[in-house]
Order: structure tokens, then C-alpha cells, then sequence
């Protein structure tokens, strides 16, 4: 976790320079051992307009300036190092991707498009620049649930945006987003400022101790943010910062509660799930994590160093991570420990070792633990799930409506590369894109707004966000319009197909690996042992009629005739037929069982019969009658 400075706050300073700017510990970088909770009382620091340290901030300045984490917090704590850390080295090429996760997804129901997006390799998703999205667009779309960093302080060569990250700033990292402990510190903020462009007044504006007013994106090229003047528009107002002066003593010093073991309400404002398995789905109908009923918190799992490495917690990642407590941070590295280590490491923070009786081994073999642990029961269809960082949950106007997009499938029970099953969220891609030599390319978005909004203006488009109903025509019609706009054969993805025009103008379809579903595993919410699947009999997976293998899992397309499902145990390589057959088994099972009970018991009594009359001979030779 992150070790935040304890000494006195002059101290901290002595070496600001030089923390921004080298690999040098300083004072909070490295921990003195103490668990107490640290005291934060430190003068707020501006950048200035060369991108450096400013001068300490006043809540008389003129102009008034929100303050820099990068160099109010990077005085004791290393910025450059914090900045390598998980949720900020996305854009980072030399940093191994590990386990697929959740993408960022662009979501557009006036153009039939939802796809998924990393900076990470991740097998399925498309990088933003092959969507025409560069950092600053990304950011734009995204940084509202981000803490800052990663594309939000990419620099560009774009001579436009050069002149805007000027006005806006860049999106630094936020320490407080999960370090603040204020009870009226406002994520919510994030979304509101990014979506102005106000990225430098970001972190200032989720403070208790101000506020932010005007909106960057409105004033001009020329705006200069660090020698203001009033806009000619008089209706516009530029970007403003308003301190609560009685936070500020006698120094001008701030006090901020920051604590090192971050808050779980921290973590939910981006990590946040929501399983629509009913009407009117709310928090309270459903029960959280069973670590966290437990008392646990998110950081005692996922832990990290002043490096912000923080352990993602899946069996594997010790091979892609220099954290050492990856290996311990999984599962099975809590609850059963490692069998090298020196230390006996089961039962960490408590874990109970399972016993496991009874369960066949290649469960073991074949299965994550959260298969059986994680997740959504399975039910006979999957249902929609929604999450933060996708629907835009725990911001103002977001939309509640359950069909609004993205729409994320869950539990899809599938096969890993590992060769284990686990439970997955799935999204279908649905997006424009050409197609050379079977390599697809996704259309710039500002290309396929242009272009495909006015052919789609017809489609019925529900007005809560829904899909709008597309049809073979619609299609057509779209791929004939960006033929003249694009180089290449325009194609489109949905449901698992390509749709492209033959030579004869018809629309055709068929199968290609960019059209395949992309999935990431669930990890949880993970349920107690009596809710594990096969706590209630082997039936929970190997009925004939098995949600696990044989349950529907829902063809996701704006094209109304593709609209469909198709059966889980497409996703488990296994084959349908075998696996059927295995399961038809069970039906026979209690009666087989009864079968062999029975016979084993006029075995025992045909023996128990013979071994009476061998006693009876025993006797009678002993007693000398024969």
C-alpha cells in the first residue's frame, strides 16, 4: 500500500525537486514501520505555466490556481514511481498485460456500435487510436471513472490539442480519488470536470476544501487559465477555483485526512456491479462479497507498495508480476497457501482451508475456484449486468434504465487459456470497420457518426438507451454510404458475424475471429461455501438441464433477426454430446445407487448366513459332537 509520510511536513519539502524528477526514495516512499495514521498538514503547490512546480498556493492569489498533486503530494511521495503503478501503466508498451480484464467500452446507439477498447494487448479489444480516438479524446470519454494518470498526461504532436492541453491541463493522478478519507470528498466531481476539460482543476474539485466553476472546453484558443481575462462571451465562464479559506492555517497549510488502507467505498466508485437478475435491482436486495461481510476491506487482498503494483489476485499472476505477494493473493494462495514456502501460509486474515470432501479431484483439475465460488448463480439465461466503469454508475445523469448500453452478459461459464473454467462477463462487439486480407479494422467513430447517423435516422431507437432495430437493410444502406467515405471494404460486426456486400451488392454474412465475443473472468462478488455451486448435489452442474453447461447465454445485436442465444457449453470446449450423455448419468444414479446398497446388503447377509453356519461347524468340532 501506499506509505504516506509521517514527519513533519517542512521536512517533506527539503527534496521536491528532486522526488518529481529521479528514481531518489523519498520520505514517504519507504515506510518507518509505524501502523499509526499519518498526519498530512502540507502547503498546496500549483503547476506553472512551463508545466513546473509553481509557486505555494494562498487562497488570496490572483490568479487562484488549483493545486498539483504531482508536486504537493510528489514532495514525499515519488511521482514517477507511483505512476508505473496498475491504474496508470495501461499505455505503458513494456508492461506485461497479464489476464484479459475489463475493457473500456464505446457505446453508441445511433450508430449500432459497442466495442471493446484497452492500451493492454488484451486478445478481442482494439487499441483507442484504431477507433480514431487520440489520448486526449480518450481521456475525454474515459477519464471520468480513472484516478487520473495513464492517457490523461500523454503528450501529443497534434498542434490543436497542443493548444488545448495547454488551456485544460493534463489529468494527473488524483491520490486522493482512493487516499482521502473525508467523508465529503466527491468522485462525482471527476466526471463533471473531464467532461468541461477542466483535467488540471480535477483533484481540486473532489476536495472537501473547494470548488470548481466554468468550463474550459468553452473558451478559446487564445484562453491563457494562468494569466485569466474575462472571455468576450460574457455567457461563457472560464474554468475557477474557489477555496474554503478556513481550511488553510496560520502557514497557509492544508490538513488532509489521508489514510494508507484504502476505503472499500473508494474502490466502488469504479469496481461496482450491478446483476439485473430482477426487476428493480438495488443494492440492498443483494448481498455483498463474503470477504467483505467477513470484515475484510478490498486492500487486504489486493496490496501494493509505494510502486502501486497492486496484485489483481488470479492464480498465475506471480508470472507476470514483481509484486512478492501475488503468489499469496490468490485463491488458493490464502486458503490453501503455497506448498514451497518455508512459512506455513494457509489461512492469511483468516482464510478457512477448505476440506473439500467428497469432491472428485478433477474438479480440482478442471475448475477455478470461482467457478463454484463467484459470481451470479447460474440461471437458465444469463441476465445484464452493469458496471461503474462502463454504464457511468455513481455520476450525475447517469441513465438507470436496464437496458441501456453496453450490454455486458453474465456468468458465461468458459474456458480460460489456462485449460480451467471460470465464470466471465461477456460483451458481443457491434461496430463498422474494412476488411483486407480477413484482417478487420475498426472505422474512425468520428467517420462512422458522420456517415451512418443519418442512414440509421429511420430505425426505431428506444429512447432509454436500448439497442435501435436494425435490419438487413439498415446494414446495406450503411456499408453502401462508407463505401465513399473509407478506403477498403466496409464490413460490419454483430452477433458473432461479419456483414459485408457481394460483388452483386447483397448483403452476406459469415464467420470471423473479430466478431467472436469477448469475455474477462468474474472474480466476484464471491459467495460463502452453502452457496457454492454442488452444495446442494452434483445435479447443480450435471442435470440434464444444468444452467453450468446447459443454460442459455444471450445473443447480443442490434440487428433484431440476429437476436438469439446460444447454449453455455459452446463456451466450455467440451463436447455437447458426451457431455449430455454424462449428464443423463445422474438421472440413474439414486437408482443405481439403490441397486448396489441392495445388493451389498444380501451379499452381507448370504455371507453373515455362511459365516453363522462355519461358526456353528467350529462349535461343534470343539465341543467334540463331530
Amino acid at each position: 500500500m501506499l506509505v504516506l509520510c509521517l514527519s513533519a511536513p517542512t521536512v517533506c519539502f527539503a527534496n521536491e525537486a528532486v522526488g518529481a524528477n529521479t528514481d531518489q526514495k523519498l520520505l514517504g516512499d519507504e515506510s518507518d514501520g509505524s501502523r499509526a495514521h499519518p498526519i498530512h498538514l502540507i502547503p498546496l503547490f500549483a503547476e506553472n505555466e512551463d508545466g513546473e512546480k509553481g509557486e505555494k498556493i494562498s487562497p488570496d492569489d490572483d490568479p487562484l490556481l488549483p493545486f498539483s498533486t504531482r508536486w504537493t503530494c510528489g514532495g514525499c511521495h515519488s511521482y514517477g514511481i507511483i505512476s508505473k503503478g496498475l491504474h496508470f501503466n495501461a499505455t505503458d508498451p513494456n508492461v506485461a498485460p497479464g489476464r484479459p480484464g475489463q475493457p473500456w467500452i464505446l457505446a453508441d446507439a445511433r450508430t449500432g456500435t459497442q466495442i471493446p477498447l484497452s492500451y493492454r494487448p488484451w486478445p478481442g479489444t482494439f487499441k483507442p487510436e484504431q477507433v480514431g480516438l487520440t489520448a486526449r479524446e480518450f481521456t475525454m470519454y474515459f477519464g471520468r471513472h480513472t484516478p487520473g494518470g495513464g492517457a490523461g498526461e500523454l503528450e501529443t504532436e497534434d498542434p490543436d490539442e497542443i493548444m488545448r492541453d495547454y488551456i485544460s491541463g493534463k489529468l494527473e493522478i488524483n491520490c486522493l480519488s482512493c487516499h482521502d478519507a473525508d467523508p465529503a470528498h466527491n468522485q462525482g466531481e471527476c466526471f463533471i470536470q473531464v467532461s468541461r476539460e477542466n483535467f488540471r482543476w480535477v483533484s481540486a474539485a473532489t476536495c472537501e476544501f473547494a470548488s470548481v466553476s466554468g468550463s474550459a472546453k468553452d473558451m478559446p484558443d487564445t484562453y491563457d487559465p494562468f494569466m485569466p481575462e474575462p472571455p468576450e462571451d460574457a455567457k461563457k465562464v472560464p474554468p475557477t477555483i474557489t477555496y474554503r479559506k478556513t481550511a488553510f492555517d496560520h502557514e497557509n497549510k492544508i490538513s488532509f485526512n489521508i489514510v494508507r488502507e484504502v476505503p472499500n467505498h473508494r474502490c466502488y466508485f469504479c469496481h461496482s456491479n450491478m446483476d439485473l437478475d430482477k426487476e428493480g435491482a438495488e443494492k440492498w436486495s443483494s448481498d455483498e462479497d463474503i470477504h467483505l461481510t467477513a470484515g475484510l476491506t478490498c486492500v487486504d487482498c489486493h496490496r501494493h507498495g509505494i510502486d502501486h503494483n497492486i496484485t489483481r489476485g488470479y492464480k498465475g499472476e506471480a508470472s507476470v508480476s514483481t509484486n512478492p505477494l501475488a503468489a499469496t493473493s490468490s485463491c488458493e494462495g490464502c486458503h490453501l497457501g503455497e506448498k514451497d514456502s518455508l512459512l506455513p501460509m494457509a489461512g492469511r486474515s483468516g482464510a478457512p482451508v477448505p476440506e473439500h470432501r467428497g469432491i472428485p479431484p478433477v474438479h480440482f483439475e478442471r475448475l477455478s475456484c470461482t467457478a463454484c465460488h463467484s459470481g451470479p448463480w447460474p440461471r437458465e439465461k444469463t441476465i445484464l449486468t452493469k458496471t461503474a466503469r462502463a454504464h457511468r454508475l455513481g455520476t450525475i445523469g447517469v441513465n438507470k434504465s436496464r437496458e441501456a448500453l453496453p450490454h455486458i452478459i453474465s456468468p458465461v461459464f468458459a474456458q480460460q487459456p489456462n485449460g480451467k473454467i471460470a465464470p466471465h462477463k461477456l460483451l458481443w462487439p457491434s461496430f463498422w470497420a474494412t476488411v483486407e486480407d480477413q484482417n478487420v479494422a475498426p472505422i474512425a467513430f468520428t467517420t462512422v457518426t458522420e456517415v451512418i447517423v443519418p442512414v440509421l435516422a429511420d430505425a426505431n431507437r428506444p429512447t432509454f438507451g436500448d439497442w435501435p432495430e436494425l435490419t438487413a437493410e439498415h446494414i446495406a444502406k450503411g456499408l453502401k454510404a462508407l463505401a465513399k467515405s473509407v478506403n477498403g471494404v466496409p464490413v460490419y460486426i454483430s452477433a458473432g458475424k461479419l456483414y459485408q456486400l457481394d460483388d452483386s451488392g447483397t448483403l452476406c454474412e459469415k464467420e470471423h475471429r473479430s466478431a467472436e465475443p469477448y469475455l474477462w473472468p468474474i472474480g466476484h462478488n464471491v459467495r460463502p461455501a452453502a452457496q457454492s455451486l454442488g452444495v446442494r448435489h452434483c445435479t447443480d452442474c450435471h442435470a440434464t438441464d444444468a444452467p453450468f453447461f446447459f443454460g442459455d447465454v444471450a445473443v447480443d445485436s442490434p440487428i433484431v433477426n440476429r437476436r438469439g442465444t446460444v447454449k453455455m457449453v459452446e463456451f466450455l470446449k467440451v463436447r455437447p454430446f458426451y457431455t449430455k450423455a454424462f449428464a443423463f448419468s445422474f438421472v440413474f444414479r439414486p437408482w443405481m445407487k439403490i441397486i448396489a446398497l441392495g445388493s451389498c446388503a444380501v451379499l452381507a447377509v448370504v455371507l453373515l448366513l455362511y459365516a453363522l453356519k462355519a461358526l456353528s461347524c467350529v462349535v461343534k468340532v470343539l465341543t467334540g459332537q463331530d
